[in-house]
């Protein structure tokens, strides 16, 4: 099972927004977090509806920080994505089976408990919390890439 990366990949273009003064582009960002812009575009289409980023189109546009890092809990862009961040597949083989029903129930029990849990966890760092944890000194840039 492939594990969701876009939490991971939106908090990290976010941490490299708040280092630059300028717009950044899909295509950078993209070049930051190995992946496409296609993916980037998708990803952060929540985020800009949710105000934690801006965005400008055409020429000189890009991707923005909507707000102060300190004013975004990582909660929020959880919450921006609107997608689980823990989920369980269940069986389905038998639905008419006992068994797998009570199974079902108790996993879909546990994943409640640890979504609120991780929730509540998530609720109480923000992004500035999490660029505090960054040594800014030794952060490597990609090829053709200039950082302000």
């Amino acid at each position: 099972m492939k594990r969701d990366n876009r939490l991971s990949v939106a908090l990290h273009m976010l941490l490299h927004m708040a280092q630059r003064p300028t717009l950044m582009t899909s295509a950078e960002m993209a070049a930051f977090s190995g992946t496409n812009p296609v993916v980037i575009r998708r990803t952060f289409a929540g985020l800009r509806e949710a105000g934690i980023v801006t965005s400008t189109k055409g020429h000189g546009g890009g991707w923005g920080l909507g707000r102060p890092l300190s004013q975004i809990s990582l909660a929020e862009v959880q919450d921006a994505l609107d997608e689980p961040i823990i989920a369980l597949g269940k069986a389905e083989e038998a639905p008419g089976c006992l068994i797998e029903q009570a199974v079902n129930a108790a996993l879909d029990e546990a994943v409640v408990e640890a979504r609120a849990l991780l929730t509540k966890r998530l609720a109480t760092v923000s992004l500035a919390d999490l660029y505090g944890r960054v040594d800014t000194t030794k952060i490597p840039l990609p090829k053709d890439h200039h950082h302000v």
